[in-house]
């Protein structure tokens, strides 16, 4: 599911912010990072990269009763809690012959988010299935924090931006009969026959 997210995100940018082609091949603005060396990440030139640097659990919102849900044919059923994810997006410009064209397709890139913060079925048809919202925020770390990030990714500093992307849920689809109902089941089957 969050891989889907990820594509749906990176398709939406790449058609509403498109590259400026000049009448060549078009070629996407939008990337996912690639790995040049084992342990470091590499963004590639001329282009922005999408990159999750962090998976959150939410617990705010979640339902009180946490093991049963009713199926559709109305019999309890045991499930594991849902788990609200919270992903962390940094979107990295690197155009290493233009800084100001980094700057410039960032500020796009915050422009667009502002004017699209919400995309559920009624703006975005293609939203990935079972995801009912994504909500995008933008978050500016601290300076330790972002020195941390950049140490982590063993590069050095380009211009980006981090959005924390509301709500990936996932959900247990392989629900079990609860205790009760296993023995409702059992006594209703081992009733004689008169």
């Amino acid at each position: 599911m969050i891989a889907e997210v990820f594509k749906f995100l990176r398709e939406h940018l790449n058609e509403a912010l498109p590259r400026d082609s000049a009448g060549g091949a078009v070629e996407d603005l939008f990337v996912y990072v690639g790995s040049g060396k084992e342990d470091a990440v590499s963004f590639k030139a001329d282009a922005v990269s999408l990159l999750l640097v962090r998976v959150e659990q939410d617990a705010t919102l979640r339902p009180p009763d946490l093991y049963t849900r009713i199926s559709s044919v109305g019999s309890h059923q045991k499930v594991e809690p849902e788990i609200r994810l919270n992903l962390s997006l940094l979107l990295v410009a690197r155009f290493p012959d233009d800084y100001l064209q980094a700057l410039h397709h960032l500020s796009r890139v915050i422009r667009y988010f502002q004017n699209h913060r919400v995309f559920n079925p009624a703006n975005a048809p293609d939203l990935p299935d079972g995801i009912s919202q994504l909500v995008l925020e933008l978050v500016t770390p601290t300076f330790s924090e972002q020195n941390e990030i950049w140490g982590t990714l063993r590069t050095a500093y380009l211009p980006s931006a981090m959005y924390k992307l509301r709500m990936v849920v996932f959900q247990d689809d392989e629900g079990q009969p609860t205790t009760a109902v296993k023995e409702l089941m059992q006594s209703v089957t081992q009733v004689p026959q008169t």
